[in-house]
């Protein structure tokens, strides 16, 4: 089964990243792992602040679809990464809120459902708290500490910062504050808007990073396969194997992300597959799930309080819990192993297609093509 995930990993990492690789952690440098990290890998740390007012619309709902693309992009280098998302999104004074932030987490299940519950709306005075979303992204965010970690903000929107609040931290001093931190802060304009150009080409000139502009709607569009169908089907039989466990809070977010993939379309539900197979054939991503869980040594299922198994399990004994977890792991594996072989196909299948859309102006595909080329600065 290795060889085929690697063979899937390779086909779908060749068309982004061929020219560029990850150095690995030096295991005697400063940087400690950080949360949910393993010691010596390779790392990356991504924050999307997103404009939400309502010209961003488009934007929006595109990258809730291409989330998870994005994120295999990013994890199907080799030796593969240990990969954290976060979002900021911002508004301005006057509008529900001016931010929001979810921490970077390397829980991508979390990630796609915070996207879910990010709508457009507000805006309509042009220039927009900018300002305080990057520096929000920049100094509150629980980046990991070191050098030998790649850590990129992406600033997408289409109007520029209000400079005349004067309680704000300016984006010059937080482009500074960035630099000393070893975060890159790349910028995405969306639409044609003049005024915008030229501060965001100063903040990525600021900040080490690269400045694109693109269609207001960021011009992503769903890649369908004729594996897609197929593919989210056997990932939602693969869902039917989690057994949740722990406080009722965190049984009700394991099944959450269970929903939630439930409910995606079966282009987002190949790629979330994809990602999934990729970190180790897991069901969800992050903790929650007992199978997983007790494979990874998080766990010991002697020593779990019983109101803290899910009610399937509180009336077994010992050894009949033992079992029951051991056959859902075995069924996981069998599934895995067939999505390995359908992923292959579809992986090739799509990058035949990529190869014949070369020089998209697309989000999703500029996001990655950043990512390759400065993956290459961190030795």
């Amino acid at each position: 089964m290795k060889r085929i995930v690697s063979a899937v990993l390779l086909a779908a990492a060749s068309l982004v990243f061929a020219a560029s690789g990850f150095a690995a952690p030096d295991p005697k440098g400063s940087a400690s792992p950080g949360p949910g990290f393993t010691a010596g890998k390779p790392r990356v740390e991504v924050t999307f602040v997103l404009d939400s007012t309502g010209s961003m619309g488009g934007l929006i709902e595109g990258a809730k679809q291409k989330i998870w693309s994005i994120a295999n992009a990013i994890i199907s280098r080799t030796p593969t990464p240990e990969v954290r998302i976060g979002i900021v999104t911002y508004r301005d004074r006057g509008d529900e809120y001016v931010t929001r932030r979810f921490d970077l987490t390397e829980d991508i299940d979390s990630v796609y459902r915070n996207l879910q519950s990010i709508t457009a709306d507000g805006g309509g005075d042009d220039p927009e708290s900018v300002n305080q979303a990057l520096h929000e992204a920049v100094t509150d965010l629980a980046w990991t500490p070191g050098a030998k970690v790649l850590k990129i903000i992406f600033l997408v929107g289409d109007y520029p910062p209000h400079m005349d609040y004067p309680d704000d931290v300016k984006y010059p001093v937080t482009a500074r504050e960035a630099v000393r931190r070893g975060i890159i802060i790349d910028t995405v304009q969306c639409g044609d808007v003049a005024e915008t150009t030229p501060v965001w080409k100063e903040i990525a000139r600021m900040a080490d990073g690269s400045f694109v502009a693109l269609a207001q709607s960021g011009n992503m569009t769903a890649m369908t396969t004729p594996y897609d169908e197929e593919i989210a089907r056997m990932s939602a039989e693969i869902s039917s194997t989690v057994i949740t466990y722990g406080d009722a809070k965190k049984q009700e977010e394991s099944r959450s992300k269970v929903a939630k993939a439930a409910g995606a379309p079966s282009t987002v539900a190949a790629d979330r597959a994809a990602y999934n197979l990729a970190s180790g054939g897991k069901a969800i991503q992050g903790t929650g799930d007992l199978v997983e869980d007790l494979r990874e040594g998080r766990v010991d299922l002697g020593l779990l309080p019983l109101k803290q198994l899910p009610l399937e399990l509180q009336g077994m004994s010992p050894a009949q819990r033992k079992e029951y977890v051991a056959s859902h792991q075995a069924r996981r594996d069998a599934l895995n192993a067939r999505l390995a072989e359908l992923s292959e196909k579809r992986a090739d299948y799509a990058l035949k297609e990529r190869r014949a859309a070369a020089g998209s102006d697309a989000f999703d595909t500029k996001v990655s093509q950043i990512i390759s080329t400065q993956a290459a600065r961190v030795r």
